[in-house]
């Protein structure tokens, strides 16, 4: 006697897709880094995005608003003002991250003139002239010190690490495999990139970062990336998330839905 195998007889255990609390609507923004022509092109979009919203609407930014492009100055002065169309998250980038350590150690600089901090003190008015050489960092951090507005300080030093809504969570860089969602390192949420993104197993929750540009969004099982390059590509990135659905609205050419 043969029998038909359960999964056939009672049907195959149905897969529940990732999902927000209902009458929530989430815009993810990836790596801004000094361009406030795009973050201003991406708002208005979102501004007319929202004609549809449900009550609950909130924009996470996914960190590195400074470094590389010409406005992060202006860019900080926008989002420390809490002027947006919806209330915001904003999350800590490793480019954040490593401003703050400049404002108490010069010699950060060192480093950091390398991938793209000299364009951020050039859009306070910092004269980056003597940077440039290797020399003059003490100069340097002490005319920042000093023209730093107060808000944008604060705005820095209470950017989050991570947060987790529903079947997602949010953080820079991503998250180390093997580690609960809840003990990650804050090395890892600013930094980490191979580790994770060459890991195909899951974290419980759908890990939505930035951090490492790509052409394109990517969207796996496990995480989705919304780093576009948008310094270089002129392409600034914005994941909508609503109960199931995905989609995306972006700067420089359209994006349809996703799955």
């Amino acid at each position: 006697m043969s029998f038909l195998p359960l999964s056939r007889l009672f049907g195959r255990k149905k897969v529940l897709a990732p999902t927000l609390p209902e009458g929530t609507r989430l815009y993810v923004i990836g790596d801004i880094h000094g361009r406030l022509d795009l973050l201003n092109d991406l708002e208005r979009q979102i501004k007319s995005d929202l004609q549809t919203a449900p009550t609950d609407i909130l924009t996470v930014f996914l960190g590195d608003y400074v470094d590389r492009g010409p406005e992060s100055a202006g860019v900080l002065e926008r989002l420390s003002a809490g002027d947006f169309c919806t209330s915001i998250l904003p999350l800590r980038g490793n480019h954040e991250e490593v401003f703050l350590q400049f404002l108490s150690d010069a010699s950060v600089l060192d480093s950091w003139r390398k991938f793209g901090g000299l364009e951020t003190l050039h859009s306070y008015g910092v004269n980056v002239v003597n940077a440039m050489r290797g020399a003059g960092y003490d100069l340097a951090r002490e005319a920042l010190v000093e023209t730093l507005p107060c808000h944008h300080r604060r705005f820095l030093e209470e950017t989050r690490l991570s947060f987790t809504l529903g079947d997602y969570f949010f953080s820079h860089a991503g998250a180390r495999p093997g580690v609960v969602l809840e003990q990650q390192a804050p090395e890892d949420l600013l930094w980490i990139r191979n580790e994770f993104l060459q890991y195909d197993g899951a974290f419980g929750k759908v890990v939505v970062h930035g951090h490492t540009p790509t052409d394109d969004p990517e969207i796996e099982t496990h995480r989705i990336n919304v780093d576009t390059g948008a310094y270089a590509s002129s392409v600034l990135t914005a994941l909508v998330l609503e109960g199931e659905t995905r989609r995306f609205l972006a700067t420089g050419r359209s994006r349809g839905d996703r799955g």
